[in-house]
């Protein structure tokens, strides 16, 4: 959705007005904080409808840069300042991004890639200056040509209805809660797969750029081209992606506008896993800041909030908001208020959404596309009263 169809918070413009080239989020100076994101005041209300169109401001496509080839020998490469603590297998695809999720867990799993000799989990941390040997690479084996079975027929149709955006480079999908983004012990069905179908004459698929919890729905921005992949994992990877997610949480939070900031660790047992709260200096944690606003109350029992990851840790936003005790809906890992019952009529299903993704194109101009609210989350905002079509005040929050 362009930013032309919306009013800004402080200062009104003309719609069209935004100068030739401007980006939705602009840098600021320190203290420059937009008045409805200042800590303990009131939410910005806006009544004008926010239509759900897709917005995209791009230049004609310009000749593809070479791709980086395959290696076809072992060799060994040396992890530089932006790769500093990159996991192992993201590590892989922003150098390769010709590479299947499978084949880098088969490499990493054999032992074959090593990381200053010493065999590696694809999820460990890399550290700049540590030498990385990467054995021979290949890609999937190209499919024939000819006409897709019915089964393929199928899945192709279900990826052009989740389409939100789509040119020769990008795609941005509307992952519905539920449907993974990639394979795993006991998944059947993901979106890493379902693109298969999409190969093209070279045998090449579209690239996953990042991912999405199993239960959490809304935009997935997918690449077509390894110079697309190479472009938007260097975006994200420098925070000049920008996320905005709505969620459904217990209680309101206070202040209504407010900054997050902790360190987040995996901790494993035997059933599960989930990120706990950790201290800084203490074994796998990361820095996680999230910035949060309340849009519209239920009540003092409910809360509508819009969630800004600055970082892209892991359960991240899910448990940031069970840390200061406003759990997210229906949320298995995280919800930890007891005595605590649903609300009649609200399905006990996790509420968030990735509502909105504004990310450099590969080439020139910005994508910004927002996802509509999926049924179970729709449901909930229409029994409580909820103004779905609010504008969303935590837009313009700081970077940092």
């Amino acid at each position: 959705m362009s930013r032309r169809d919306r009013k800004p918070l402080a200062k009104s413009r003309t719609p069209g007005s935004r100068p030739k080239g401007a980006t939705p989020f602009r840098s600021k100076k320190p203290g420059d904080r937009p008045q409805g994101n200042r800590p303990g005041g009131k939410p910005v209300r806006f009544a004008e409808p926010r239509r759900e169109k897709p917005a995209f401001v791009a230049a004609e496509p310009e000749k593809t840069k070479a791709e980086v080839p395959l290696p076809t020998k072992v060799q060994t490469v040396v992890v530089t300042a932006d790769e500093n603590n990159m996991r192992v297998d993201r590590f892989l695809e922003a150098r390769f991004p010709g590479l299947s999720f499978s084949h880098i867990q088969r490499i990493v799993r054999k032992g074959e890639l090593r990381v200053n000799g010493k065999r590696a989990d694809s999820k460990d941390r890399l550290e700049e200056g540590q030498s990385v040997r990467i054995p021979p690479l290949r890609l999937d084996t190209p499919k024939g040509a000819g006409p897709l079975s019915e089964a393929a027929t199928k899945t192709l149709q279900a990826l052009k209805d989740m389409t939100l955006y789509e040119d020769a480079d990008v795609m941005v999908l509307n992952k519905p809660a539920g449907l993974a983004v990639q394979g795993g012990s006991g998944i059947t069905r993901n979106v890493d797969q379902m693109l298969e179908v999409m190969r093209d004459a070279k045998g090449q698929k579209p690239r996953l750029v990042h991912r999405l919890d199993r239960e959490t729905s809304g935009c997935l921005l997918v690449a077509k081209t390894r110079f697309a992949a190479t472009a938007l994992t260097g975006s994200f990877r420098h925070r000049s992606a920008r996320k905005i997610y709505w969620a459904l949480v217990a209680g309101v939070p206070k202040p209504k506008q407010g900054r997050i900031s902790t360190y987040l660790a995996k901790e494993e047992s035997e059933e599960d896993s989930i990120m706990r709260v950790a201290k800084h200096g203490d074994e796998g944690a990361s820095h996680a800041v999230t910035y949060y606003a309340v849009v519209e109350t239920s009540a003092q029992k409910l809360a509508w909030v819009s969630l800004k990851p600055v970082t892209g840790r892991t359960h991240q936003l899910r448990a940031h908001m069970a840390h200061i005790d406003h759990a997210i809906v229906g949320d298995p890992k995280y919800f930890n208020k007891e005595n605590w019952d649903l609300p009649g009529g609200l399905q006990n299903r996790l509420h968030l959404l990735a509502r909105r993704l504004v990310i450099p194109h590969p080439r020139r101009g910005v994508i910004d596309v927002s996802a509509p609210l999926p049924p179970h989350m729709l449901q909930s905002w229409n029994l409580l009263g909820l103004e779905h079509d609010r504008f969303d005040p935590i837009e313009n929050a700081p970077e940092e």
